[in-house]
């Protein structure tokens, strides 16, 4: 067992558990406790193992990292509630310094918007796929555990926007969501195309040229799949919703 993941996740389960404040939504706890169980369940053996020896192990690894597990975790709204469990002349201090920064406010603002976090999302994707990064994460545990919070800190920003997690929330409307989640799927479809149709393996690390055309479908089907369901859940509700909404009723739940 690796006990990076072990810690990370049991930290963020103790602090989630400790900062629960009254009564909670059952539904709320399942998802993020789901998120976190799925978290460790691909970090750790004989998961990672597998991802070790397949490409296609280790981008559906990728996939679940990025596109099951922040959904699941922002759906908890942990933010607020993982704070609590500190001491409150820590919270006021950390948060006060934020709050007076201008830059800080500048910079968080700008970083969840939906356009700016896909692009984030997206181009953190493209480049851990350059050969020699990808190749440099499979060989070296360091990298690739880089990789992996590279992965995941733009998706959370990403999710957390558009199912509204405060603090990081996009004020826009189901149809607008509905198009922002359309977007997300382009990125692995564009990274399938090329690996389902490279005429040899790309990686080093993984030399098997039918793996990567496996890789590929995990990439298009699979990587795809959460987006979709978000796009037309969200696309219903536009349908569904009354002719001027409130801003409190555009809220994912």
């Amino acid at each position: 067992m690796d006990p990076l993941p072990f810690v990370v996740c049991g930290t963020a389960a103790a602090l989630y558990a400790h900062g629960r404040r009254g009564r909670a939504r059952v539904w709320r706890e399942l998802s993020f406790y789901g998120g976190v169980a799925v978290t460790f369940v691909v970090l750790e053996p004989p998961f990672d193992d597998w991802a070790d020896s397949w490409l296609s192990a280790h981008m559906a690894q990728h996939v679940v990292l990025m596109t099951v597990v922040p959904p699941l975790v922002v759906l908890g709204r942990p933010w607020p509630r993982m704070w609590l469990p500190f001491p409150l002349s820590a919270r006021r201090a950390v948060g006060g310094a934020l709050s007076r920064s201008p830059s800080f406010r500048r910079s968080a603002g700008f970083l969840k918007r939906p356009a700016v976090a896909l692009a984030v999302q997206s181009a953190t994707v493209g480049i851990w796929h350059v050969p020699q990064l990808y190749d440099a994460a499979a060989r070296n545990e360091w990298i690739h555990v880089l990789e992996h919070v590279c992965f995941v800190a733009p998706a959370l920003v990403f999710w957390g926007a558009l199912l509204d997690a405060p603090p990081v929330r996009a004020r826009i409307d189901h149809l607008q969501r509905a198009i922002w989640f359309t977007a997300a799927m382009i990125p692995s479809w564009i990274l399938a195309i090329v690996l389902a149709f490279a005429a040899a393996p790309i990686y080093a690390a993984y030399p098997s040229l039918t793996d990567q055309q496996v890789a590929a479908g995990v990439m298009w089907v699979p990587g795809s799949l959460t987006y979709f369901v978000a796009a037309i859940v969200v696309f219903y509700r536009w349908l569904d919703a009354p002719a001027e909404p409130k801003p409190e009723e555009l809220s994912w739940t």
